[in-house]
């Protein structure tokens, strides 16, 4: 499991007015029991996805990055030549993402945007596997947690995005090998979406994945 995902923390987003910090039942919720803040950091994943997209990026690309966080991986868009948006339902990350000069949008995925808006769409979604009752509903909790099967977030990103890519646009989304790899490209294919796997690294507990899926119908 990377770093990112184990909860050390790379950045601070400089937020420490508590709001969310606490969980049900008393319990402490993740920011402060990881001691990490409300906004998810980049690391190794997401830089992982980050090349591989830029590679890919010829410039003046419309792009969204769902999920955004800090940003991170709409700035490096951007600095491939990409008129990159972010968008993210954490209200913090809202604001650190437009504090580091991304424009951002705060939606649950790709929602709020219209049909064949964005040539490049990405994603860096939460996908650890995570029982109900070991969910504590702070931000970092739902930028961790995938559900029981980590795909929480995926399967209706992948119900979706094929509606806001241009005809020749792509998907580019990390996938983990805790979040059933095969299933993913399954769950892409009943929607339309042809997928390749473009970049993957190893970590102890996972293999994480960047796979680029496109439109099969053509317009």
């Amino acid at each position: 499991m990377s770093e990112e995902r184990s909860g050390v923390p790379e950045g601070d987003d400089g937020d420490s007015d508590g709001t969310d910090a606490g969980g049900t039942d008393g319990k402490p919720g993740l920011a402060a029991q990881r001691d990490v803040e409300q906004v998810y950091q980049p690391a190794e994943d997401s830089k992982l996805l980050a090349d591989a997209v830029v590679e890919r990026i010829d410039g003046g690309e419309r792009a969204l990055d769902v999920g955004t966080g800090s940003g991170y991986v709409a700035a490096r868009m951007r600095e491939a030549s990409a008129e990159a948006v972010g968008a993210d339902l954490n209200p913090h990350a809202c604001r650190q993402a437009a504090e580091a000069g991304i424009p951002t949008v705060r939606a649950d995925l790709t929602g709020a945007f219209r049909e064949g808006a964005f040539d490049a769409v990405t994603f860096n979604p939460p996908y650890l596997p995570t029982e109900p009752e070991r969910e504590w509903d702070d931000w970092m909790e739902r930028a961790l947690s995938g559900g029981e099967d980590g795909r929480a977030a995926i399967d209706p990103f992948l119900d979706d995005v094929a509606r806001v890519l241009a005809p020749d646009g792509a998907a580019y989304l990390l996938v983990s090998s805790l979040t059933d790899p095969d299933a993913v490209r399954e769950r892409a294919a009943s929607n339309g979406l042809a997928s390749e796997e473009i970049a993957s690294e190893s970590h102890p507990f996972e293999t994480l994945l960047v796979v680029e899926f496109t439109r099969t119908d053509g317009h």
